[in-house]
């Protein structure tokens, strides 16, 4: 660690000899002049010993370390004994005594006097050596001060070593060879604060020596101009103090650069702000010139540099180009994933091509338009190719996109000879038309021609390139795809709607006392089994019927078919509704027994009769929504109808309730797709139909019928939708006629007079005779084979009805009687003479009816009259 080619053997040496020199020069000036004078003695003395001593070697770094007193007291006790005088006193810049004579006093402040702290004090401070006189009472020294200073001049203590007057001779004279040793101690000492400061040094440096040093400077010099990342140090004047070889080449930096001002380089003036602010940078991108940067910027004095910054610089043009090729190819993923989400939600072709364009719109093109073949539109198989195509869907980018000069949704669309549109259907290719920013692509599925989608950019939009040609094709074959399965479900929903339709009335009898509208809707997800009938009963009674059979398509409209059927055949037997509902109930589960690939059981249906005589509605429900009635005085009633399971359960017998009716009042009868969806349950449905309708007592059945389609859950319904909407009237009084009949033959002729009378009172002399025949051959089959009690009632509106009813279950049978027969030709005649006639069962016996039009030729003005000659 001494060797003289170290670094601390060199300052060793060096120290060494300056000691030698001063002690030397101290022993020869306390030799020379402690002859002459005490007092020039001992300011000698102790100047040179106090210079001696604050010259040592190791002193700065014993002053400096963390126990100072440590080191110095030993050397200083030395000192004091070699030397002979009477203290050898260090302070630190506090006065706090690091050593002393007495060790109670080591670590205590030292009480400057006045004129040490006004006249000593200023001189050391300014680094100069003191000598004064320190007069105390009974105590009178000559001291000397010497300042030491680090090699900054940053002031660490003082030295200050005393002779009381009365020994300086003395100590010249006996310690010459004290201080002469201490002196040799203090060069000992100083050896060891060498070997201590050499020991540090090397573990600072890691063990380099001057030649390691060297090296490593030199590696620094050429790592630093060796790397691609620019290094820029600034100052904290806003000068530039260093710049590597990269940070020249990327800023274009001057060659005298280094030591000018940043905003003398000529550099842009966001370049030069970012440089020169006190702002940090972490990871920013910075534009210079045609460059991309990436710069960090960091202060140099937290870590122990000068005032400033440090900035490194990074070329990332490059990446930044990858990134964003990277960033479109992702969008363009995106696009793709989007419009595989969101492209075909619906089987509606319209709607599905919209999607299409709603995708593209924005993150590919400012305006895209969609054009179908016409009779792909129509649900038809495409063509291979079409000239006549219709624009089905047109969106534009707002403030980018201008569709307003394309065709309008709706308008035909020709597809002209050399046009990009023809192009695209020839090749199916995506083909570009620079001219106007366009792509055209063909909707392509097995072959068949679907339509053409053209995607726009404006002039301010980036133009199409070979990537965007790919996308083009991408996006159209997958809507391409949904758009035939929409057209494939158009038109197996046109079929199966068409057979619905086809099976479903067209218009609702005129019925008396009735004023019927109706409303069918067929669900946008595929035709459902709701259908509705309006079937005239004889008496001017009316049956209303809403049913819904279980799942949609076409096997649903098939099996809605045949329960309709089935229901009109129930009808003409003039069954009371819960036996209409029994009979259909076990014709249901016969045919689901019979069936594979139709399903009736689960179906629902609500049958109701109305009679405008008494103006009440006999109603008999299997798992249906029950009807409602809105009051002539516009409140919407829910009356309690008996409910039974759906039809094909079985196991449960069917209950009727019969609700009177007031005239004017509205009865209604819907299937559940009127009330109830995904989003709503059947309450949350009535009470958005009550709030539609309460109030509108007075409207027609028709505008009925609007409002409560309005007051539905969707104006795209999921689900099929059959509404009746029937306005009651009644019978008046004049217009029914009613007698007893007693049990007596003899009865027939008055009451048939009676009848006659009565029709002479209505204007109906034409047919008075035929229908004297028709009560005499009833009202007498009802005396001799029925039971009492016997009563005859008479309606007259559009037609007359004859109804004779007694207590008797028995019904008369239309039958050919022989020649020789004496009887069995009654009921013959009535069929001949009415235009229909019937049998209806009643709790308390049997109605045996006739009709008889009034505004068509009675069937009696023909050959019937030859039979009344030979009756």
């Amino acid at each position: 660690m001494l060797s003289a080619r170290s670094l601390a053997g060199r300052m060793f040496l060096t120290g060494l000899l300056i000691v030698l020199l001063l002690v030397a020069a101290a022993v020869t000036a306390m030799v020379l002049q402690a002859r002459s004078s005490t007092v020039s003695d001992a300011r000698r003395v102790t100047r040179g010993v106090a210079e001696a001593f604050a010259s040592g070697p190791g002193l700065a770094q014993a002053l400096e370390s963390s126990n100072p007193s440590a080191v110095l007291e030993p050397r200083a006790e030395a000192v004091r004994q070699a030397t002979g005088v009477d203290s050898v006193v260090v302070f630190n810049t506090r006065y706090v005594q690091l050593t002393s004579p007495d060790p109670t006093f080591v670590g205590r402040p030292y009480q400057a006097p006045p004129f040490v702290t006004q006249e000593v004090v200023p001189k050391l401070l300014a680094g100069q050596t003191v000598t004064f006189t320190l007069s105390e009472p009974g105590f009178s020294s000559i001291a000397t001060a010497v300042p030491i200073f680090d090699p900054a001049h940053r002031p660490l203590g003082v030295v200050v070593v005393n002779i009381t007057v009365g020994r300086v001779n003395s100590l010249v004279d006996t310690h010459l060879p004290i201080l002469i040793g201490g002196a040799a101690v203090g060069l000992v000492l100083a050896a060891a604060g060498t070997a201590y400061a050499s020991r540090r040094l090397l573990r600072q440096t890691r063990g380099l020596g001057p030649t390691e040093l060297s090296r490593m400077y030199e590696h620094h010099e050429a790592v630093l101009h060796a790397v691609r990342e620019g290094v820029l140090i600034i100052g904290g004047d806003g000068r530039l103090t260093l710049a590597n070889d990269e940070a020249r080449r990327l800023l274009d930096l001057p060659a005298e650069a280094e030591g000018r001002s940043v905003a003398s380089l000529g550099l842009d003036p966001a370049t030069t702000e970012l440089l020169t602010s006190a702002d940090e940078v972490t990871d920013g991108i910075h534009r210079a010139g045609d460059r991309l940067l990436a710069v960090n910027k960091r202060p140099t004095a937290p870590y122990g540099g000068l005032p400033g910054s440090v900035v490194t610089l990074r070329d990332t043009t490059e990446l930044h180009e990858l990134t964003d090729r990277i960033e479109v190819a992702g969008q363009r993923r995106q696009l793709l994933y989007e419009a595989g989400m969101r492209i075909g939600r619906t089987l509606d072709m319209t709607r599905t091509c919209e999607e299409l364009a709603e995708v593209a719109v924005g993150g590919f093109a400012d305006t895209v338009t969609v054009d179908l073949v016409d009779a792909v539109t129509r649900g038809e198989e495409p063509p291979r190719t079409a000239a006549l195509l219709r624009r089905t869907a047109l969106r534009g980018r707002p403030g980018v996109g201008s569709p307003g000069s394309a065709a309008p949704v709706g308008a035909s669309v020709t597809v002209t000879a050399g046009s990009p549109q023809e192009r695209a259907v020839t090749s199916d290719e995506a083909v570009p038309d620079d001219h106007h920013g366009t792509l055209t692509v063909a909707l392509r599925m097995r072959g068949g021609l679907l339509g053409l989608v053209q995607f726009r950019r404006a002039v301010t939009s980036a133009p199409f390139d070979a990537d965007d040609l790919l996308l083009a094709k991408d996006l159209a074959a997958r809507a391409a795809m949904s758009v035939d399965n929409a057209r494939r479900f158009t038109r197996e929903h046109g079929t199966a709607v068409a057979l619905q339709r086809s099976l479903l009335p067209r218009s609702v009898p005129e019925r008396t006392g009735l004023e019927v509208a109706h409303r069918y809707l067929p669900a946008t997800a595929g035709v459902g089994g709701d259908w509705f009938d309006v079937i005239a009963l004889p008496g001017f009674r009316t049956a209303l019927v809403v049913g819904d059979v279980v799942g949609h398509g076409i096997n649903a409209a098939v099996a809605m078919g045949r329960l309709r059927t089935a229901i009109r055949t129930f009808c003409a037997l003039d069954l009371p509704p819960d036996e209409v509902l029994g009979r259909l109930d076990e014709l249901v589960s016969q045919l689901d027994e019979e069936s594979t690939d139709v399903s009736f059981t689960g179906s629902t249906c609500v049958y109701a009769v109305y009679d405008p005589v008494v103006g009440v509605c006999t109603v008999s429900r299997a798992g249906h929504p029950a009807p409602v009635v809105l009051t002539p005085d516009g409140r919407l009633d829910r009356p309690e109808v008996a409910v039974s399971p759906p039809l094909g359960v079985g196991g449960h017998p069917f209950e009727t309730t019969e609700i009177p009716l007031a005239p004017g009042s509205q009865l209604l009868l819907f299937s559940d797709g009127l009330v109830e969806s995904r989003e709503q349950d059947g309450d949350q449905g009535l009470e958005r139909l009550r709030a539609a309708l309460e109030g509108r007592g007075g409207t027609s059945p028709e505008e009925t019928c609007s409002a409560a389609i309005q007051a539905g859950p969707s104006p795209h319904p999921t689900d099929d939708i059959a509404l009746l909407v029937a306005r009651t009237t009644l019978l008046r009084p004049d217009q029914v006629a009613t007698w007893d009949v007693p049990s007596d033959p003899a009865a027939v002729g008055p009451v048939r007079n009676a009848c006659v009378k009565q029709l002479a009172e209505w204007g109906l002399e034409e047919i008075s005779f035929n229908t004297e025949l028709i009560l005499s051959e009833l009202i007498t089959n009802a005396i001799r084979y029925g039971a009492s009690p016997v009563r005859v009632r008479l309606l007259r509106d559009t037609a007359l009805v004859c109804e004779v009813s007694d207590a008797s279950s028995t019904a008369p049978h239309l039958r050919w009687a022989a020649t020789t027969d004496e009887g069995g030709r009654g009921i013959f005649l009535v069929a001949k003479l009415a235009h229909r006639w019937g049998t209806r069962y009643t709790p308390t016996g049997k109605v045996i009816w006739s009709e008889q039009s009034l505004t068509e030729s009675a069937p009696g003005d023909g050959p019937l009259f030859a039979f009344e000659e030979d009756w």
